[in-house]
């Protein structure tokens, strides 16, 4: 964190504010001030200004509020490329095996190397849905937890859990599950130990219990009073795809949405991953109850699950922020690709060309991840008084030179370069590569990790 009172100035920018009014400055400043947002406008800075520490000429770039990531599995790091070719189900039969082996050394890797890809590419908020937690793996919680406040990333870890196994009717394998009352309690014991509730936290943790097919009722129900109880949000995998609608429908005689509310799984600290089988019901249910939604066109796309109809929860007022998912489903593991592949993919459902503009998609993720993780009062657009985490995107090049409109650029254009990414007004990445951390040694641990865990699986 910046110093209180030591200000950072940067002027001769675009900035895309992402604020309630779209506000946009073709050529502006933005003012840091310690760890916040002290002031932002057209034109340069304003004269007079004390204890400024480093003035930034940021000619050429956008600056925007940082990224916000809402959905992940950073465990996943070290299976990527593997199941290229199937749905999800499949992809998960064919996966469990090898996830249930992780161990706390694997874990602590693959999040660095998940952390630092996004980092590096624009997202300064970051979440994992972790919730492999075979016995004898070690403390996997701190280790992600580590590696986030090492990284320098604002960051929500969903503790998740699993206790439906193939012995109960579900994928997971026997030993990569936990009872309930394991579930439970190393839950609340993760809430206890880390979560912050201040305004400029850095570390938050929310309950997160798997999904339909791999966890009871009871895990699910129970989950949701411990949050509330604990004050805490609440996440999970929902509708996610049609063979998910059937297992519901087959075990519990309703769709997903009905489920999640007759176990108290809707409602404005709720947040739902992927969401792409989504009927005018469900979209009004989440809608009534301010439920929010991390969409992951990439994944999506990957595992074939199908088209989210984000538009139509946009018009009927839902949450709806981005997620890049686990990277055995998304290998690019990037944030900021998400902003264009949400965009074109929504393109080709129902809506066509009407269905997302760039604005719509910048905002998905940003103050739309802010909103889905329940802090849009602190992140996720660029105002006074706000956390100062935010990214300067580099658009002067030949990959954007010649694109008029900034916004346009950097979500219609090829991946633009971040010359600066500062989270709470201390920078983590400079010129495209990260000061907190050394991403040739992440590259060659997360190599080793992914080929140990490979000898591991095919001993087994």
């Amino acid at each position: 964190m910046a110093a209180a009172g030591r200000r950072i100035v940067i002027e001769n920018c675009s900035i895309a504010t992402v604020d309630a009014q779209d506000t946009e400055y073709a050529t502006g400043y933005v003012v840091i001030a310690g760890n916040r947002v002290e002031s932002l406008g057209a034109g340069k800075a304003p004269g007079g200004l004390e204890n400024v520490v480093r003035r930034i000429d940021a000619t050429g770039h956008l600056v925007t509020p940082g990224l916000v990531n809402t959905h992940h599995h950073f465990y996943q790091w070290i299976t990527r490329g593997l199941a290229t070719d199937h749905n999800l189900f499949d992809w998960l039969v064919a996966l469990y095996p090898t996830w249930a082996r992780i161990d706390e050394q694997m874990v602590r890797a693959a999040a660095q190397g998940s952390l630092a890809m996004m980092a590096r590419g624009g997202v300064t908020t970051a979440m994992d849905h972790h919730y492999v937690y075979p016995q004898g793996s070690g403390d996997l919680s701190g280790a992600i937890i580590g590696a986030a406040r090492d990284m320098g990333v604002r960051f929500t870890l969903a503790r998740g859990s699993m206790d439906r196994s193939e012995k109960d009717g579900g994928l997971p394998p026997d030993f990569a599950v936990e009872t309930l009352e394991g579930a439970l309690a190393g839950t609340e014991e993760t809430v206890e130990r880390h979560h912050d509730a201040s305004f400029d936290a850095m570390t938050q943790v929310a309950v997160a219990p798997c999904s339909p097919f791999s966890i009871s009722t009871e895990l699910l129900r129970q989950g949701g009073e411990l949050a509330r109880r604990l004050g805490v949000r609440m996440h999970t995998h929902g509708s996610e795809t049609v063979e998910e609608e059937k297992f519901c429908h087959e075990l519990f005689g309703m769709g997903p949405t009905d489920y999640f509310e007759s176990t108290g799984w809707l409602g404005e600290d709720v947040w739902m991953a992927h969401c792409v089988h989504m009927n005018d019901s469900d979209i009004a249910a989440f809608a009534r109850t301010k439920t929010g939604v991390a969409h992951c066109p990439s994944s999506n796309a990957r595992l074939a699950a199908g088209i989210a109809r984000v538009p139509d929860m946009l018009a009927a007022g839902v949450p709806v922020g981005l997620g890049v998912d686990g990277t055995a489903s998304n290998e690019s593991g990037e944030l900021h690709t998400e902003l264009r592949n949400a965009l074109l993919i929504n393109r080709l459902g129902a809506h066509r060309e009407a269905a997302l503009n760039a604005r719509q998609a910048l905002r998905l993720g940003t103050y739309g991840g802010a909103q889905v993780l329940g802090r849009a009062a602190e992140i996720g657009s660029l105002e006074p008084g706000k956390l100062a985490d935010l990214v300067l995107w580099k658009l002067d090049t030949l990959a954007h030179a010649s694109i008029a409109d900034p916004v346009t650029a950097l979500v219609f254009g090829a991946a633009a370069p971040v010359t600066a990414s500062f989270v709470g007004g201390r920078q983590i990445v400079a010129d495209g590569r990260l000061l907190t951390a050394d991403e040739d040694a992440i590259a060659r641990s997360t190599r080793d990790e992914a080929r140990r865990l490979a000898r591991i699986t095919a001993q087994a």
